[in-house]
C-alpha cells in the first residue's frame, strides 16, 4: 500500500530521533527558565496595579503561561528547516526525486515521528511545573472544551509544520535562509501568543490579529481551553484556521513546485 512507505518513514524518523532524546529533554528543561522570569514579572505588575488585566488575574496569567509552554511542545517543529535546507543544499533530494514519493509527505511523518519523541521526552519536566503550580490550574468544566481544543491544537501543529517547510524551501534560491527564519519565527513569538496573552491587547489590534495566521499558531486553543473563546467567536475563529490550515498546505506544495522547478532548471 501507499501509505506504507510513509509509516516506514515514520518508523526510521522514530528512531533517529529517539537517539537525541537527552537533548530534547535538557533543552525542555532549561527552556524552563525563562517562566521563572515570567512568574516574577507578572507578579510585580499585579502587585503594583492589583485586581485583573482583561480578565487575568495572578493565577490565571501563571496558567496561561504553564499552558504556553506546553502546548509550544506539542506542536512547535524542532529542527525541521534546518534539515529540509540541508537536504536541498546538499543535494539529498535527488535520491528521493527518483522514488514514487511526495516530499511534502516524506517529511510530514518525520515531523509527526520527530513530535511523537520530543512529547515524550520533554513532558516529565512539564509535568513537574504544573505539579508545582497545581493551585493556579482550572481544567474545563465542558468535555467538548477539550475536543475544540484538541482539534484546534491539532491544526496549529500542521500550519506550523506547512509555515516551517515553506521557509525551509526558500533554500532552493538562497544559500542561507537563517535571516528569513529568524524574522518570521519573531513575528510568531509576538504574534503567537508567546510573549503574552493576544486578548490583553486593545480591541482594534486583536480584531487585525485574529486574521493573521500567526494567532492561531498558538494562542487560539489555548484561549479555547481557557474559555476565552466560546460561542460565534470558538466557531469563527476554528473557520479562519481551517482557512489558513489550508493556505499553508496549498502554499508548501506551491513553494515545492517552483523550487524544484528552479533547481532542476539549474542542474540539481
Amino acid at each position: 500500500m501507499k501509505i506504507d512507505k510513509y509509516v516506514s518513514v515514520f518508523n526510521i524518523g522514530l528512531q533517529n530521533t529517539f537517539v537525541y532524546r537527552w537533548n530534547y529533554f535538557l533543552r525542555a528543561l532549561f527552556g524552563l527558565i525563562p517562566l521563572a522570569g515570567t512568574v516574577f514579572l507578572w507578579s510585580a505588575i499585579f502587585k503594583e496595579r492589583g485586581g485583573s488585566l482583561h480578565g487575568y488575574d495572578y493565577g490565571s496569567m501563571i496558567y496561561y503561561y504553564l499552558l504556553t509552554i506546553l502546548v509550544s511542545n506539542l506542536v512547535t517543529p524542532t529542527e525541521d528547516e534546518w534539515q529540509i535546507a540541508a537536504d536541498i543544499r546538499e543535494g539529498q533530494i535527488n535520491s528521493l526525486l527518483t522514488k514514487p514519493m511526495s516530499y511534502l509527505a516524506y517529511r510530514f511523518s518525520i515531523f509527526m515521528s520527530g513530535r511523537l519523541v520530543y512529547t515524550f521526552v520533554t513532558l516529565p519536566p512539564i509535568a513537574l511545573i504544573f505539579i508545582y503550580f497545581r493551585h493556579y490550574i482550572a481544567l474545563p468544566d465542558h468535555a467538548v472544551t477539550y475536543v475544540y481544543a484538541s482539534i484546534s491544537m491539532l491544526m496549529a501543529a500542521f500550519m506550523q509544520f506547512f509555515i516551517t517547510y515553506s521557509l525551509a524551501m526558500m533554500a532552493f534560491w538562497i544559500l542561507e535562509i537563517s535571516t528569513i527564519v529568524f524574522i518570521v519565527y519573531s513575528f510568531e513569538y509576538f504574534l503567537g501568543g508567546q510573549m503574552f496573552p493576544i486578548d490583553i491587547m486593545p480591541a482594534g489590534i486583536q480584531a487585525v490579529m485574529k486574521w493573521l495566521p500567526f494567532y492561531y499558531e498558538l494562542f487560539c486553543p489555548i484561549a479555547i481551553f481557557l474559555g476565552r473563546l466560546q460561542g460565534a467567536a470558538l466557531l469563527q475563529a476554528l473557520a479562519i484556521q481551517t482557512g489558513w490550515l489550508l493556505l499553508t498546505w496549498a502554499a508548501a506544495r506551491a513553494m515545492w513546485k517552483r523550487g524544484l522547478g528552479h533547481y532542476q532548471a539549474v542542474g540539481g
